[in-house]
């Protein structure tokens, strides 16, 4: 791959997160979380779990779709488009921004990336308030705004998630990005297992199912962090509960940093994969 020095540094530091990825060691405190979890999961009958899975699964996909076709996800494309045209005005579609240099695409994803560590931050404030309507859609507005960032970090570089392939990577990479740190270098070579080979991706040919035992921890966490709220916005300063508000926007703040620094990471590495195959194709 003929890399520029600095295209060459930038894949540098995703092997080195990947290698941070690979080497995370799990406490104590993880483990016997863990093991209660799936303890306590283990009581349900066998036929009840994979209902829950199956259940969640469709929610995903659905959610996802209604996100792509919706008219906000429309206009932040054509942000996308219009920012790529700063830099070559000749940019028309999704697939024309991979003309775009490394450092380029690196600052139209990071305007994505800190819009949506914002939206983070302001839904988790608001749901610190402890109000039941603000609380009860906690959950599906952080999966909206995290399956958003997804979609457009995809489309930054280049890749429009309209395609079955696209689709289905996307919602991997959500849910990769969601799991616990201990599972992430497993989910991370089964999304780069799955580029391996040549050619346009276009049909998904994996596994589909996405949601298991482990994924579960994320939603408890935000579970409890719900209760916590519940337990502690009666403590307030001067009428506002600052300490249940500073739980809920800490919490959902960083579970999108997590998303979007996994997202970024991986679609960086698609982008260099794929001019990998360019490089291939003109040398042929």
């Amino acid at each position: 791959m003929a890399l520029s020095e600095r295209e060459q540094q930038v894949l540098d530091g995703i092997r080195d997160w990947e290698t941070r990825l690979a080497s995370y060691e799990p406490n104590d405190l993880e483990l016997t979380y863990e093991k209660y979890l799936e303890r306590s999961f283990s009581l349900l009958p066998e036929q009840i779990q994979k209902q829950i899975f199956s259940a969640l699964d469709n929610w995903l996909f659905h959610l996802h779709a209604v996100i792509q076709s919706a008219q906000i996800q429309h206009d932040a494309k054509e942000r996308i488009l219009t920012a790529g045209r700063v830099f070559n005005p000749d940019i028309e579609t999704v697939r024309d921004l991979r003309s775009l240099d490394i450092d380029q695409l690196k600052y139209i994803a990071h305007q994505q990336i800190s819009r949506h560590r914002l939206y983070s931050f302001a839904q988790g404030g608001l749901s610190g308030t402890g109000g039941a309507l603000l609380l009860g859609t906690d959950i599906p507005a952080m999966a909206v705004i995290n399956l958003r960032v997804v979609q457009l970090i995809a489309m930054t570089y280049s890749f429009e998630v309209n395609t079955p392939f696209e689709m289905m990577t996307s919602l991997k990479v959500f849910h990769a990005a969601t799991l616990p740190p201990r599972m992430q270098g497993q989910a991370w070579n089964e999304l780069m297992n799955e580029l391996e080979g040549s050619g346009e991706f276009y049909f998904y040919d994996g596994k589909e199912d996405l949601t298991d035992l482990t994924w579960l921890e994320h939603p408890l966490k935000q579970v409890f962090k719900g209760i916590a709220i519940m337990m502690l916005k009666k403590r307030s300063v001067q009428g506002m509960p600052l300490i249940s508000m500073a739980i809920g926007a800490g919490v959902n703040y960083q579970l999108t940093r997590k998303v979007t620094e996994f997202a970024h990471q991986y679609y960086q590495m698609r982008y260099f994969l794929e001019k990998e195959r360019a490089d291939e194709h003109s040398g042929a």
